[in-house]
């Protein structure tokens, strides 16, 4: 059938001389070949030029996922870990249940001075403080250094008392320490230094003698203490050997005053 259309397809005009059988061979082989020119063309016109043949698919069908999906609830794969809040490692803190480690040793703040102190039954500075009522002040960190004191919380106007038998070395007023008084034990070995005082005691004065008990000054907020914090910053100092009451080394007053005298 298809050739009959091709034979009626050719051109008009050709001979009709000769034997009947060749125009119908010649026709039939015309056909054939402008039928494989016709699908040659075709392929060729369609096929965009440089283009590789379709190669068998190996890939996964379309309707499978290239990865699997996350578990609902599970956090999103190939995400960052989240930073913290405080851009800190975790590491800053310490572990559960244990405490950061305590600040160095200050030199002089433990050993034979704080021992033979402890023997000497120092009084408590401060009238009607007991020794379960301080707090260890001493290394607390004050602008940018340690405070080296201890802070006796007081009631304002409360007697500030010497703490055991010396002299006074120096009636002093800072802008830190406000009224301060610097005391020399009897064999000028530490200096007992009382400050943020309201005022000194009546008829004190650089060089008198003092005794155990005797009231020295009153507890206020002179110098930089917060004028809603009355209280007593009392520190204790081992002198140096040219025995400059402004130069020590600083001991620490807690375990003097609040723990008992050793045996």
């Amino acid at each position: 059938m298809s050739r009959t259309r091709a034979l009626a397809g050719a051109p008009s005009g050709q001979r009709r001389g000769g034997p009947r059988g060749s125009p119908v061979l010649l026709a039939g082989l015309g056909g054939f070949a402008l039928g494989a020119a016709t699908v040659l063309f075709l392929v060729w016109a369609y096929l965009p030029a440089g283009a590789p043949a379709p190669a068998a698919a190996t890939s996964a069908p379309a309707s499978t996922p290239a990865t699997a999906p996350p578990i609902a609830g599970s956090a999103p794969q190939g995400r960052a870990a989240a930073p913290s809040l405080s851009g800190a490692p975790a590491t800053a803190l310490p572990p559960a249940g244990e405490t950061a480690a305590a600040p160095p040793a200050v030199p002089g703040s433990a050993g034979g001075g704080v021992d033979d102190l402890r023997r000497r039954r120092l009084l408590m500075p401060v009238q009607g403080v007991r020794p379960e009522q301080l707090q260890d002040t001493f290394g607390d960190a004050r602008s940018g250094h340690l405070h080296e004191a201890l802070d006796i919380m007081a009631p304002r106007n409360s007697a500030v008392l010497a703490v055991e038998d010396g002299s006074v070395a120096k009636l002093f007023v800072s802008r830190q320490g406000g009224n301060t008084i610097y005391q020399f034990d009897p064999t000028s070995t530490y200096a007992y230094y009382y400050a943020h005082l309201e005022r000194y005691a009546d008829g004190l004065r650089e060089g008198m003698p003092l005794r155990r008990g005797e009231v020295i000054g009153y507890v206020g907020t002179s110098g930089n203490a917060p004028p809603e914090a009355p209280h007593l910053h009392f520190s204790i100092f081992r002198l140096n050997p040219d025995k400059h009451w402004w130069q020590g080394t600083a001991i620490d007053p807690y375990p003097v005053l609040a723990l008992p005298p050793p045996p």
